[in-house]
């Protein structure tokens, strides 16, 4: 069975930036511990362009499914930024008023990992 990856793109203006970055890193670990998680990686424009990618790969989309139906979707329920797929949406810091989302707008593309490559190990 292959890997499944998800890139969420967040359309982030150049002011919002830090928030969402801030948010993002705020919610370190909460999605490393879900069962069939295998990657993450926030992705900042460097140029060109307001959007940022939010990297993940899973085991499969069973697991993908689960962790959004489980943990992500407590964290939106609870104010939270539900973890690496939208952080950039949502953000409650407490129980008042959820603040402006840092986001204008958020796509998600999935794929299937059919070929992969790695740095091969140094020669002793």
């Amino acid at each position: 069975m292959a890997s499944v990856v998800k890139i969420n793109i967040l359309t982030v203006p150049a002011e919002q930036r830090e928030v969402l970055e801030k948010r993002f890193a705020s919610r370190a670990g909460v999605v490393e511990g879900s069962d069939g998680f295998e990657w993450f990686e926030l992705l900042r424009p460097l140029e060109g362009t307001d959007d940022y990618l939010v990297y993940t790969r899973w085991r499969s989309e069973e697991d993908f499914q689960n962790w959004m139906n489980g943990p992500m979707k407590a964290g939106h329920q609870g104010g939270g930024q539900g973890g690496g797929q939208s952080a950039g949406q949502g953000g409650g810091e407490g129980g008042g008023e959820r603040p402006k989302p840092a986001a204008t707008g958020s796509t998600v593309w999935s794929f299937e990992v059919v070929q992969q490559a790695a740095p091969k190990p140094a020669a002793e």
